[in-house]
């Protein structure tokens, strides 16, 4: 191998709702072709990953995407001066759009991203998918974004019960009845703030795509999953690869025409009539993405390679039948180092 490469991850959260970090450090720790010293990036003392030693050779805190760019350039800044950052791998929604406005900054630095364009992740947003689904000739669920529980009732006029509630970033609900309809809204509202999106509710088997694009059109890396086992907050607990042509033409389609570019996950309906629906673009790695190096696609590592800008093959063929499970445990953790990371924001 070649010369180190210096790789900050976030998304280091590996909970009951995890975060892609781990996932993706677990993919760059098997790249076969990168040589990586990873540098983990926490917004909490208590995110797991921080004290898997194993894995992250040194973990920062950072400031909430919130807080402003300036804040987090600063302090990327810092942690620059001290590991010689090559590569940052965000996995959060949130913190894309800070990252892409300071990506020109970062690379006057010498720090390299694969991102979307803020075009990109703007026009695949849950309040601009009907408008995305027509533009791209994908079929989208009727959906509508409110502003005050003093909407809930009109919706009989556009909607039939149940329907979806969902937040602008994350969190999803199936209401029955306007009643809880309400509640979701305001429990969501509460913690990811405001529109909540509204959505038609698709009956049928739900499926899930990753991928790479190249932000030219053409996909390096593709294929399906479906869930085997999902949590009582809809995240998968445990999939598996499948030979499904349908999802993969969705997915270059999806790729080829709105030429991404960065890694990606299409959430899927199958309805009773075999029509797919893509109900959310969450635009970054998922937290299975791990299930690309069992594939035989190792997204992780062809994002670090595409944001170098060195030379990579579109992957051609996947592995069918490939699982993953999920699973939790208890580590044991030294007080000081909590203390460390609380108090020096650093480990």
């Amino acid at each position: 191998m070649g010369q180190k490469i210096n790789i900050a991850v976030t998304g280091l959260n590996a909970i009951d709702s995890p975060g892609p970090g781990i996932a993706v450090i677990r993919g760059l720790r098997e790249a076969k072709s990168l040589d990586v010293r990873i540098i983990g990036l926490a917004y909490e003392s208590l995110e797991p990953g921080i004290y898997m030693h194993e894995l992250i050779d040194k973990t920062y805190q950072i400031p909430y995407p919130s807080t402003g760019t300036e804040n987090l350039l600063a302090r990327i800044e810092y942690i620059n001066s001290i590991e010689n950052l090559d590569v940052i791998i965000p996995n959060f929604d949130a913190e894309l759009i800070p990252l892409i406005k300071i990506e020109h900054k970062l690379k006057e630095m010498g720090i390299h991203t694969f991102l979307p364009t803020e075009e990109q992740f703007e026009e695949r947003h849950k309040i601009n998918l009907p408008e995305f689904g027509k533009k791209y000739n994908i079929k989208v669920p009727h959906s509508k974004a409110i502003f005050s529980v003093s909407e809930i009732p009109g919706l009989i006029n556009e909607f039939s019960y149940p329907l979806v509630v969902k937040g602008k970033y994350y969190d999803a609900h199936i209401a029955q009845t306007p009643e809880q309809a309400q509640t979701y809204f305001n429990k969501i509202s509460s913690q990811w703030g405001l529109p909540i999106i509204v959505q038609q509710f698709i009956k049928g088997a739900e499926y899930n795509s990753t991928g790479l694009g190249d932000g030219k059109g053409n996909t390096i890396a593709a294929f399906p999953m479906r869930k085997q086992y999902i949590t009582d907050k809809g995240k998968a607990w445990g999939g598996i690869s499948i030979d499904e042509q349908e999802i993969l033409k969705l997915t270059n389609h999806f790729i080829s025409s709105t030429k991404w570019r960065g890694g990606f996950e299409l959430e899927l309906m199958k309805d009773n009539k075999n029509d797919f629906y893509l109900l959310e673009i969450n635009p970054r790695m998922p937290a299975w993405i791990y299930l690309s190096v069992g594939v035989g696609q190792n997204i992780p590592e062809a994002i670090v390679k595409l944001a170098l800008d060195q030379d990579i093959k579109p992957y051609k063929d996947y592995a069918v039948g490939i699982m993953f499970v999920r699973y939790s445990y208890d580590m044991i953790v030294d007080i000081d180092e909590f203390h460390r990371i609380s108090t020096a924001g650093e480990l």
